[in-house]
């Protein structure tokens, strides 16, 4: 099993989110489990076979884990489908150096739409974000929940500011406001302040809601790259 760990540094004291109370937190649990359990089993061909696929386009590792940051400040390893090559460190150190665009594009965003680390099969499950499945296990064991702010990296918490605090209140999730408003299309900044709106406006009913929206997004393929 993966443990999470707290990394050093100041963390402000957690409140819950202002608008949930904790009959409203047990139910969005019970909803984690139910869901992330069914799912697991009834896309448990579709993950064999996406492992296959990632097997035979890059002989590798199939699943990639990151340590991310959680609730509280504290990091756990989050899972997804390996989509980039095994020297990707190395392809991206390369382009950051070469391509004054490509790194502007880095520091704005911290993604990259036209990213060389990305393998063929990779951008396919990007795209259909296909990749992120196996964080239905995170969501199961608690790492993770299945409505709210995605999951960052350390580095990127001089993006949120003092907004960090507001991230740290709520357990990451599966899909949230960023991904119904337009996900990678979307500043960075904005996203910043969907999760901000969000944790503090978050309830079980905010929540099936934006399941609700999350599968036509997800279908239609709305801002993903």
């Amino acid at each position: 099993m993966f443990e999470a760990t707290s990394i050093n540094r100041p963390v402000p004291a957690i409140q819950p989110p202002m608008a949930i109370q904790q009959v409203e937190l047990r139910m969005i649990r019970l909803l984690d489990i139910v869901v992330s359990a069914a799912m697991l089993v009834f896309l448990f061909p579709l993950l064999l076979l996406v492992s296959a696929a990632v097997f035979i386009a890059d002989p590798g590792p199939v699943i990639f884990k990151q340590r991310r940051l959680g609730w509280g400040g504290n990091t756990f390893f989050c899972l997804k489908f390996r989509s980039m090559a095994l020297d990707a460190d190395k392809r991206l150190a390369a382009l950051l150096l070469n391509n004054p665009t490509a790194r502007a594009e880095w520091e704005r965003d911290h993604k990259l739409k036209d990213d060389p680390r990305v393998t063929s099969i990779g951008r396919i499950l990007r795209k259909s974000s296909i990749d992120e499945l196996p964080q239905l296990w995170n969501v199961l064991r608690g790492d993770m929940t299945l409505v709210g702010p995605r999951p960052i990296v350390e580095a990127e918490i001089v993006r949120y500011g003092r907004y960090f605090q507001d991230y740290c209140r709520v357990q990451p999730g599966l899909t949230g406001l960023w991904q119904i408003s337009g996900r990678s299309a979307t500043s960075y900044r904005r996203r910043v302040a969907l999760d901000v709106i969000y944790v503090r406006s978050k309830s079980f009913k905010l929540n099936l809601k934006i399941l609700s929206m999350t599968i036509p997004s997800v279908l239609l393929l709305s801002g993903a790259y």
